[in-house]
């Protein structure tokens, strides 16, 4: 008899040579450049998938389409999994600082570099190869599948939102699980049960009409490049914490439990300096760096725009200024109130020399996944069998809105099943995923599927 493991590894070369075509298609979902190109992501998945067995359906939305499958086969006293990732990728450029092309895979020891390998390309593709295995083994899958993967989670799910809540019946399911996350070594698993929110924002500082001669005007008129400098850099204390009003009066306090299981895999010092490359870490203090990353909230500039850029001089005096800020929400902050709160502090901070104006652009929810949900144990057992070894609970500073749609809308369990690294560099230069862990991913994957079947019983009517 042949088992879906037993498929799964004769038929890993050709599992491998097909996540380095996927990869291959630089599926941008933020430049309309790449408009096409997501296009052709979404319909690669779904001729893949319909190859596997699986019934497909492409959805448009106002932006991305939303690639849809299932297999419902399994018969109507069967759990139902719904498998959820994104094939969008976040921009790359040669110039950015990767050794190698960024959308054609290069290999080198055991690891795929390229965009999207691990974030979500890899990880998604390991459970649907997962799938494959099952439905083509003598064994078949003894649970119904559904799969949603979406084109727009690099740009906050602009519109998944809309399309869970209008779609409860289609998405009905008694787990999701995703894999969007990572783990600190390959020899031990992680299962993420928290995730931080996100507000993101951008803040428009306006001076003069228009670009002054520097000369001319220079040290009458406030320049609003620096008086943007200004205000951002208010929005902090000198100790690392951030100073705005009422930021913090919705987080809940860390249980002296908690902060004993964060504490068994803290980050060392050494191990932050050679996975960033920074000198020190920063930021509040009070809290161990596996604290700060998965249960504080942040503030943070994630880009700056003024005035003259280009090569050479321009002694230009300019008439505005942007920063895009984001925040990190934790559990029990709400995102509208922490952007109403950072939005009053700004106009406290701004001078009556220029005006400002903070643009909410969108947000996401924080979430909790349960510890005790026999999806849970389910989840255990397979990274038991699949990995070798159990694995550890812990909070991730990461944002996956969806989650927060999948538990308001679905009511739905959520596992947080990963299999990539901490390190793999996701949104950097020479993003990366290990060749073994995606097998390993996929093995793990089977194991899940399985384990849901005697684990979960159907609640669905």
């Amino acid at each position: 008899m042949s088992s879906a493991l037993d498929y799964a590894k004769q038929h890993a070369d050709t599992f491998h040579r097909n996540l380095l075509d996927l990869i291959r298609i630089p599926s941008i979902s933020t430049l309309p450049e790449n408009k096409k190109d997501i296009q052709r992501a979404a319909e690669w998945l779904i001729d893949d998938m319909r190859r596997i067995g699986l019934r497909t359906h492409l959805y448009s939305t106002a932006g991305h389409p939303i690639v849809y499958g299932e297999w419902l086969k399994a018969g109507d006293d069967a759990p139902t999994v719904l498998i959820y990732g994104h094939y969008d990728v976040q921009p790359a450029e040669l110039e950015a600082g990767w050794m190698s092309d960024p959308f054609e895979p290069e290999e080198k020891d055991g690891k795929i570099y390229a965009r999207g390998s691990s974030d979500d390309k890899g990880q998604v593709f390991a459970q649907l190869k997962a799938v494959e295995s099952l439905l083509a083994s003598d064994e078949g899958s003894p649970v119904n599948i559904k799969v949603l993967i979406e084109g727009e989670e690099e740009i906050s799910s602009l519109h998944l939102g809309a399309f869970v809540r209008n779609n409860p019946e289609l998405l009905r399911a008694d787990v999701c699980v995703i894999s969007d996350t990572g783990m600190q070594s390959k020899e031990q698993p992680a299962i993420v049960y928290s995730l931080r929110g996100l507000v993101y924002m951008e803040l428009h500082v306006q001076g003069p009409a228009q670009d002054l001669h520097s000369g001319a005007f220079g040290g009458t008129v406030h320049n609003p490049a620096q008086a943007l400098c200004e205000i951002v850099a208010a929005l902090h204390n000198p100790d690392g914490s951030i100073a705005v009003d009422g930021f913090y009066d919705d987080v809940l306090t860390l249980s002296s439990q908690e902060r004993e299981e964060m504490a068994r895999t803290n980050i060392t010092e050494d191990r932050h300096r050679q996975t960033t490359g920074v000198p020190r870490a920063w930021g509040e203090p009070g809290y161990s760096l596996r604290e700060k990353i998965g249960a504080r909230p942040t503030l943070e500039v994630n880009g700056l725009l003024s005035g003259f850029t280009g090569e050479g001089a321009k002694t230009v005096l300019p008439a505005k200024a942007m920063a895009k800020i984001s925040c990190r929400l934790v559990a029990n902050q709400d995102p509208e109130r922490i952007y109403t709160l950072v939005r009053q502090q700004v106009e406290r901070l701004t001078p009556p020399t220029v005006r400002s104006e903070l643009r909410l652009l969108h947000t996401a929810e924080p979430a909790f996944a349960d510890l005790n949900a026999p999806a849970m144990h389910a989840a255990v057992a397979a990274y038991e069998k699949g990995w070798g070894n159990r694995p550890v609970f812990v909070r991730e500073g990461g944002t996956i809105g969806v989650v927060a749609d999948f538990q308001r809308e679905l009511h739905v369990p959520i596992i947080l099943m990963g299999f990539g690294l901490d390190s793999d560099g996701a949104h950097g230069p020479n993003e990366h995923f290990h060749v073994d862990m995606f097998h390993k991913g996929i093995d793990t994957a089977i194991h899940f599927l399985k384990a849901v079947a005697t684990h979960v019983r159907r609640a669905t009517g």
